[in-house]
């Protein structure tokens, strides 16, 4: 399968998968990102809000940001940033994907609700959990096609362990590969 097929045949496994099936493959999946010593160790994550077709991403989101600065994406143009997770600060953004709210103020931060949301640069990271149409066992990573992820993960101040997540049918044996794609450090399947 070429690039574009794989990616039609797993949104389409990923959106036959039930609701309860998605919730647990996502606690398997959380689980055993929760479980990484990289994790344990890390005080900023970032991390994605989901669409409908990946991972459901709100309980971790939730049960991290109560222990760790946790971060979530926001696409201005073609850059993608990452901002304070605040469930009260997320508006429907790119590509119908839940982001942080900012406007005005100053650069990088934004007044909602009497409180700011932050940016995060990207050498403040620790730890990226990084979603995916389908990854290798040892890393490779094929995404939507945009080159958000790419772009972003291959910015040199960035040194954060990355962690690609996805459904089991989404792990492969083999993706092709470009030059510019950053392989994960790990990948937790469920």
């Amino acid at each position: 399968m070429d690039k574009s097929e794989l990616r039609a045949a797993m949104k389409q496994r990923n959106r036959a998968l039930a609701p309860d099936e998605k919730r647990a493959a996502a606690e398997r999946i959380f689980a055993a990102v929760e479980a990484l010593p990289e994790f344990a160790q890390a005080r900023c994550v970032a991390c994605f809000c989901a669409l409908p077709d990946e991972p459901p991403t709100a309980e971790a989101l939730c049960r991290w940001s109560g222990s760790k600065r946790v971060v979530v994406p926001r696409v201005e143009g073609d850059t993608m940033r990452f901002y304070d997770y605040r469930p009260d600060a997320l508006v429907r953004g790119a590509f119908g994907i839940s982001e942080p709210a900012v406007s005005g103020g100053p650069v990088g931060a934004s007044a909602v609700d009497g409180g700011l949301v932050h940016e995060c640069p990207p050498e403040m990271l620790d730890l990226v959990v990084v979603p995916g149409v389908a990854f290798t066992r040892d890393g490779a990573r094929l995404g939507r096609g945009r080159g958000y992820y790419d772009r972003y993960l291959s910015q040199p101040e960035l040194r954060a362990f990355c962690v690609g997540v996805c459904f089991a049918h989404q792990l492969v044996d083999a993706l092709p590969v470009e030059p510019h794609d950053r392989a994960m450090d790990a990948v937790c399947a469920g």
